[in-house]
């Protein structure tokens, strides 16, 4: 189930960091956000300007109504601006017990200045016990380590700062995570620090050099409270964290937000790999594809072939000439299914396209060898194998429709394979609908019809079904995939779609009709 995160801070209008930035953080690593806000601010990637902060009764009544209607898996606190607010949350969190709780004590800015007066600063040490985790920074970290007596003493060195991590979580029963940022020196080391376990986890890494380092500290502290309510372990939600946050520091700048220290950018992995389209459904897919090859059905329909076979009309000759290219093509085309089959990703896919090889090579020759067997005077059932009774060689048509499914299949891309192969189902399917409807003349629903048990073929209920099948394969494998991958998927759609034009043409034509792609082909 999806982590139900809750970030209790401060707003930030310029989106960078408060509660902005913790709700990107949390949505960025795969939770669900929520938000308290504790104090509103002017503030830009510049400086802050002003800060308001509303009753800390109107922050008890914002926390009672998600709780009194939501679960929270997870807890993130930023921006507790008072005592007062400090302490309302401190009570809340005794009453609900929420099963992870991640404190980013704001307390010190990056130019060192105090941000929580004396008795803000006690209610805060007052509120450590109560959370899991807490990520100060080294500014912050002094203050929590030191005694109070006198101006904190902020670590110069990573060992200093371990030192005081292990101060902080032994005194005040937390988990610290240190973080070595603000320390000068190529690297930026993090470490998670538990006395009670008398533990210490080191996460080692390079210093990025970028300006956009605006609300670091709070994205990274949801994140990593999402991600230890999904993992229930603290080093790999931090390792995760931080590997998503190092990630969205690289490529922050390319935002180009503010002229001071800009935001990270919280979703640059997710747009870099998933695009940022919504991905069409398997329906509108099916839709857009049908339509776009609405003009190579309306060749097909007005081709001599189609229009001959419909009113009975084609000579017997280019109808056997047809079958025997037909009866070539399924040798191969049963391979490219069986292909399909060997790269479908589950046991429903792949029991597809494997029945429907078994078709090609069964039942479509068995129905090829009635017309030809004859005519080549011999058939399967006499010795010979199946797809050995043509006596024809493979025309251009059929060729070079081979050879780009053949070639598809190659490439072992499963989508793009079945795209292909959807054609030689779907116009079929749709020819045979609108044969069996009279929509090309009443002449194909005679009896007497020349061509009769052939047509009848066209309209087989349970190639229909099949082909529904093989739409619904193929219109979700496309919705599932990326926009790239989809665009491949169209054109190879398309390209098949084109061949079954050139395919149909060939028998009465000495080459395409225009506009025909070079070369084409027919499932049976």
């Amino acid at each position: 189930m999806t982590a139900r995160v809750l970030s209790i801070a401060g707003s930030d209008p310029s989106g960078g960091a408060g509660i902005q930035a913790d709700l990107k953080s949390i949505s960025a690593v795969g939770g669900y956000g929520m938000a308290a806000i504790t104090a509103l601010t002017a503030q830009n990637t510049r400086g802050v300007h002003e800060v308001h902060v509303p009753p800390a009764s109107f922050l008890a009544a914002q926390l009672d109504a998600i709780t009194d209607d939501i679960t929270v898996d997870a807890v993130k606190l930023g921006m507790l601006a008072n005592a007062e607010v400090i302490r309302t949350v401190a009570e809340w969190l005794a009453r609900t017990r929420p099963p992870i709780v991640v404190l980013d004590p704001v307390m010190v800015a990056t130019s060192g200045d105090r941000l929580l007066d004396a008795d803000a600063e006690s209610a805060m040490r007052e509120l450590l016990p109560l959370a899991d985790l807490v990520t100060p920074n080294l500014g912050e970290l002094a203050v929590l380590a030191g005694s109070g007596d006198g101006p904190p003493i902020v670590a110069t060195t990573w060992a200093e700062a371990i030192e005081q991590a292990e101060s902080v979580s032994a005194r005040y029963g937390v988990r610290v995570l240190a973080k070595g940022g603000h320390l000068v020196g190529d690297a930026a080391p993090d470490a998670l620090v538990d006395a009670g376990t008398a533990t210490i986890v080191d996460f080692g890494g390079d210093r990025i050099a970028t300006t956009a380092t605006h609300g670091t500290g709070c994205s990274l502290s949801s994140a990593i409270a999402t991600l230890a309510a999904e993992h229930g372990d603290w080093p790999a939600a931090i390792t995760e964290a931080r590997r998503w946050l190092r990630e969205s520091l690289r490529h922050g700048e390319a935002l180009g937000v503010g002229g001071g220290h800009g935001p990270i950018n919280h979703f640059a992995g997710l747009w870099a790999r998933g695009g940022t389209r919504t991905a069409p459904t398997p329906t509108e897919v099916e839709a857009e594809w049908w339509g776009g090859i609405a003009d190579v059905r309306r060749d097909i329909d007005e081709l001599p072939f189609i229009r001959g076979l419909a009113d009975g009309s084609l000579a017997r000759e280019p109808f056997l000439d047809y079958l025997a290219q037909d009866a070539l093509y399924l040798r191969d085309y049963a391979r490219v299914l069986s292909e399909a089959a060997r790269l479908a990703p589950d046991a429903p896919a792949q029991a597809f396209w494997a029945n429907s090889a078994h078709g090609s090579i069964v039942g479509e020759f068995e129905l090829h060898e009635s017309w030809l067997g004859p005519a080549a005077g011999r058939s399967a059932r006499d010795g010979a194998g199946a797809g050995d009774f043509p006596v024809a060689e493979p025309d251009a048509a059929t060729t070079a429709y081979l050879d780009h499914l053949l070639a598809t299949a190659a490439r072992g891309d499963y989508a793009v394979l079945v795209a292909a192969l959807l054609p030689c189902f779907w116009i079929y399917t749709d020819l045979g609908a609108r044969l069996a409807a009279g929509e090309f003349g009443a002449q194909a629903l005679d009896p007497e019809h020349p061509y009769a048990s052939w047509l009848a073929t066209y309209a087989d209920p349970a190639f229909a079904i099949a082909t529904r099948e093989a739409i619904a394969i193929t219109t979700a494998a496309a919705s599932r995939a990326t926009p790239a991958v989809r665009e491949r998927m169209h054109r190879a759609f398309r390209v098949s779609s084109e061949h079954e034009l050139a395919f149909f043409a060939a028998p009465v034509a000495a080459a395409p009709a225009a506009g025909a792609a070079p070369s084409g082909a027919v499932i049976a």
